[in-house]
């Protein structure tokens, strides 16, 4: 048995390689002939479907589809085709399996029956020989290496990178990324440097070892961060997290919130940022701890873990990177290991 949370140190440490293997051509070009596919389809919606941490990155994904491609995107739940037999027509879809082992079996069942139905399949794994890479049409690989602690890292922010270049290639036109968007996408892997060298996230850690419960929070792109952070510290620290979106607090579970609810809020500096305003000032009438994710100050903050201004598109790759420090750190602080959470595997079967 190795020392406690260094797989997932680890796992942390390569994203920035992580971001840059899946930049080059042999890995982005295939991204392109996939998404160029996809044009030639013409979908007129997008289903997504996956589970757990993969779940996170449909949502992110089905963000991107309605924003940038003005598609309805939607997820699917699997248990309608798996366990109640349904065959919905999904002829007109693009329906997206997305799962880090592809060894689901439900999802791999919805692909299967959503290609006998007629939609155009896609899976984006992190195992081209998985079953789910087998039934889908299409495939793409994020190429994120061998993960070593069970909570996946950096397999996620890989999905996230595979879906953001997959949606822009799709909104060029034919597949192919604008150069002034790939010129963007080429600083990831220094800013995620940047964002992994900020030390806050320890010192929280120290902070929080004995709190009992944690809400986070977000709105548009930053909502599914808020769901992978909290996912992330129940998974390792077993400290009970509920996520919301910010307008979803407001509608009752703002009760929760009180100066012993510590409240981790993802504010970014565009759109979904900006709506956050009237959350985090109810927020602070509650006299809330708040610790916010973001590249700004924001008044009454507790505290900030800093990443760098992108734009909010972007913002999720770099969002997440100190949660993952903080749910490490947590973790170690509270004497679990993150590295083998107790009842779970690396590859969780669901029928």
């Amino acid at each position: 048995m190795g020392t406690p949370g260094a797989g997932m140190a680890a796992d942390i440490a390569e994203q920035p390689e992580v971001f840059a293997r899946l930049l080059e051509p042999a890995h982005a070009g295939p991204v392109a002939a996939v998404a160029a596919a996809i044009v030639a389809r013409r979908p007129r919606h997008v289903v997504f479907t996956a589970r757990g941490t993969s779940d996170h990155a449909a949502l992110y994904g089905a963000y991107l589809a309605e924003i940038r491609l003005g598609l309805p995107a939607g997820l699917a739940s699997p248990s309608a085709v798996t366990v109640f037999g349904a065959r919905p027509d999904l002829s007109d879809a693009l329906v997206v399996g997305v799962s880090q082992s592809g060894g689901s079996p439900d999802l791999t069942e919805v692909v299967r029956v959503a290609r006998e139905t007629g939609a155009l399949t896609l899976a984006i794994t992190n195992n081209p020989d998985s079953a789910l890479a087998r039934a889908a049409e299409l495939h793409v690989d994020v190429a994120a290496g061998h993960e070593r602690a069970v909570a996946a890292t950096k397999t996620y922010t890989a999905e996230l990178l595979a879906l953001l270049l997959l949606v822009e290639g799709i909104r060029g036109g034919d597949g192919t990324v604008p150069a002034e968007e790939l010129r963007t996408l080429a600083a990831l892997p220094d800013l995620a440097t940047t964002a992994l060298a900020d030390p806050t996230a320890p010192d929280l850690a120290r902070r929080y070892r004995f709190a009992a419960r944690m809400v986070t929070t977000g709105r548009g792109y930053a909502y599914p961060t808020a769901r992978e952070a909290a996912l992330k510290l129940m998974e390792t620290s077993y400290l009970p997290a509920l996520s919301f979106s910010g307008a979803d607090l407001l509608h009752g579970p703002l009760a929760l919130a009180d100066p012993d609810v510590p409240v981790l809020a993802v504010v970014g500096a565009g759109p979904g940022g900006a709506a956050m305003r009237d959350v985090l000032a109810r927020l602070d009438e509650r006299r809330a701890d708040v610790v916010t994710v973001g590249p700004a100050d924001v008044p009454g903050a507790t505290a900030r873990l800093a990443v760098p201004e992108v734009d909010e598109r972007l913002a999720p790759l770099l969002d997440i990177l100190p949660l993952q420090r903080l749910a490490l750190a947590l973790a170690l602080a509270r004497g679990e290991n993150p590295d083998a959470p107790r009842g779970l595997a690396k590859v969780t079967s669901t029928l």
